[in-house]
């Protein structure tokens, strides 16, 4: 049935598929001209893509206005809650594999992208679209040595055309445990967890260290037992199989523990087996959801370039893992001896360019040293053709510009929504009335980068080829941080680099304001204890805070010392204060019955 699929790594991101294309790409890539690209427009309707492909109870508050409740059984009939997480792509399994590796991009890309995020307002959203995922795997790691990795079945879920909310196919559970091992699966989980940690650690201490603690129990599940998760899970073998096995997700979930914790253990670990494991020995030409070597050599070059700490005893091993890591950019470049290759890269690039221009360096390639800026706008010019500047004129992005596939390869997107049309569609009435349906989608889903063109540039805009036609969270995740880079810096008309500012660093290492909760009385009413809550936040960042908002969830009472905003849980300065000098304090004060609130900073701004 023309539904039914297997995921490769080759689909893995969009980009550059064509050799005439790389020649016009490099060509642009040498231009000076400015961009006419709204980067951050695509940012944002990347963002909504993650909302569209949510599953579970769905919040108030949503964008995504024409998706609704789904899956709210999943796991039940196994005795487990594996409600919420994210559909992976046009159909309704939930993947844990390619999951887990778009919440580490989405991730990474606020660990490199944080100020640029702020600066454009999207941190929050971005840190809710991560959220949505590691709640999920914390509730899937019901045990140490045990974790739910996959809800439906692919065989079954591909015989029906339905929405997400009429789902009536088999919802089975799947997990691994240390009879079944799987430390792909483990390990890329545990990397997800470390770099979300590593997020939400000066916004919300309390749940980084609670990602943490999972992320570290994962890894340990990962590395000592030992084993491919497709050898496990043949549910998955057809659909995600490993091909370069496991060992690339256990340097990688060591490396993120490195990079969230800064604890030595992490970087023997990737030290000591670089060579067995293949961290140092493979140079590769991909960066997928399956093969994580790329993407572990750029980030422990950036531990090189920072050369702090512990990190100087391991400096031979980490220039290797930096020869290899270049080789990959250089490839992507076409500087590599006629070893060209251009991949789904363009997140990696964008982070070296960053790397590097800040550590004065350049990158050495056999056919030339290439400088910070010269990268930054080859990933620029790999973005401009995704959204439109290539031989049909086309963004391949869903809802920006006027030309855009309108025909996308998911069920949701084709049928009208639940809103519209409140009758249940049936398996086989969906692909009766909509999946072979010649009009366009009713529902846009913004965001969505579709598979793109073949390698001659030609797309057909057809909802049955799920080749070119169909989106996936592992395509979207990594070109956030691209278009959150590039929002910042959007002209491209200046030879020179400039590498895109840091946020402010806290001087106690993590968040801008030291917060201490203290009850200062208790009394009981009703039969209900009630506490009178004082929080004073202490701005310990170094510079005077001009902005500032709040999330302030679990909060029953009424709240004083700062104002509510429109927005959920959202809170600002109060109207009396328009900053917050360093060393100075804001007192918040609430009465409720029960536990405390969580009080964390969403966004903030410094003079």
């Amino acid at each position: 049935m023309a539904a039914t699929m297997n995921k490769t790594p080759a689909t893995t991101f969009l980009l550059i598929p064509a050799a005439a294309s790389l020649v016009l790409l490099l060509a642009a890539a040498a231009s000076v001209e400015a961009s006419a690209f709204d980067y951050a427009g695509a940012f944002d309707k990347c963002l909504l893509f993650f909302e569209a492909q949510r599953s579970g109870k769905l919040p108030d508050d949503r964008l995504v206005r024409w998706r609704g409740d789904s899956a709210l059984t999943d796991g039940f009939s196994q005795g487990v809650d594996l409600v919420g997480g994210y559909y992976d792509s046009g159909d309704h399994v939930k993947f844990g594999l390619p999951m887990a590796y778009a919440v580490t991009m989405l991730s990474w890309g606020v660990v490199e992208f944080e100020k640029e995020m702020v600066d454009g307002n999207k941190l929050h959203r971005v840190l809710d679209a991560i959220r949505w995922g590691t709640n999920y795997f914390v509730k899937a790691h019901t045990q140490h040595n045990a974790l739910w990795v996959q809800v439906g079945d692919g065989d079954s879920d591909h015989l029906c055309w339905e929405r997400a909310e009429d789902m009536s196919t088999p919802r089975t559970a799947f997990k691994i445990d240390i009879n079944n091992p799987g430390s792909e699966v483990a390990g890329e989980t545990s990397a997800a967890l470390a770099a979300a940690a590593k997020a939400f650690k000066p916004y919300d201490r309390m749940y980084s260290d609670l990602l943490l603690l999972h992320s570290k129990q994962l890894f340990t599940f990962a590395d000592t037992f030992r084993g491919k998760y497709d050898d496990s899970l043949q549910s998955a073998k057809k659909f995600y199989p490993s091909a370069s096995g496991y060992q690339d997700e256990l340097l990688w979930a060591a490396a993120w523990l490195y990079e969230a914790t800064g604890d030595e253990q992490y970087l023997r670990y990737v030290s000591q087996n670089a060579e067995a494991f293949g961290g140092t020995g493979w140079a590769v030409t991909e960066f997928s959801w399956d093969n994580k070597y790329a993407g572990l050599q750029v980030l422990l070059s950036k531990v090189l370039f920072e050369q702090g700490g512990s990190a100087a005893g391991y400096a031979d091993t980490l220039k290797q893992y930096q020869a290899k890591a270049e080789f990959f950019l250089c490839a992507c470049l076409q500087k590599n001896n006629g070893h060209n290759y251009v991949s789904s890269s363009a997140f990696l690039l964008t982070v070296y360019a960053d790397y590097l221009a800040e550590s004065r360096g350049t990158l050495r390639c056999p056919d030339g040293e290439v400088k910070p800026a010269e990268i930054l706008r080859f990933a620029r010019s790999q973005v401009d053709y995704v959204l439109g500047k290539n031989p049909k004129g086309m963004s391949y992005m869903v809802g920006y510009g006027s030309y855009y596939p309108t025909h996308v390869h998911h069920r949701g997107a084709s049928i009208p929504s639940i809103y519209a049309m409140n009758a249940t569609v049936g398996c086989m009435e969906g692909f009766d009335k909509y999946y072979n349906s010649k009009n366009a989608d009713p529902n846009v889903l913004h965001g969505a980068l579709v598979g793109g063109p073949d390698a001659n540039d030609a797309y057909d805009d057809d909802r049955c080829n799920y080749q070119h036609a169909e989106p996936t969270l592992a395509g979207n995740a990594p070109m956030s941080g691209v278009f959150a880079r590039l929002a910042a810096s959007p002209a491209d008309n200046t030879p020179e680099y400039t590498p895109a500012p840091n946020a402010p660093s806290p001087s106690n290492g993590g968040s801008p304001l030291e917060f201490v909760h203290t009850v200062t009385n208790t009394w009981k009413a009703n039969g209900v204890d009630y506490y009178r809550h004082v929080v004073t936040a202490k701005n310990t960042c170094g510079h005077a805070i001009t902005y500032l908002k709040l999330q302030i969830k679990e909060l029953s009472g009424e709240i004083y010392g700062v104002s509510r905003t429109n927005a959920k849980d959202m809170y600002e300065f109060p109207s009396w204060m328009t900053r917050l000098d360093a060393g100075a304090q804001l007192t918040i004060v609430y009465i409720q019955g029960g536990p405390a609130a969580k009080i964390a900073v969403v966004e903030y701004k410094t003079a």
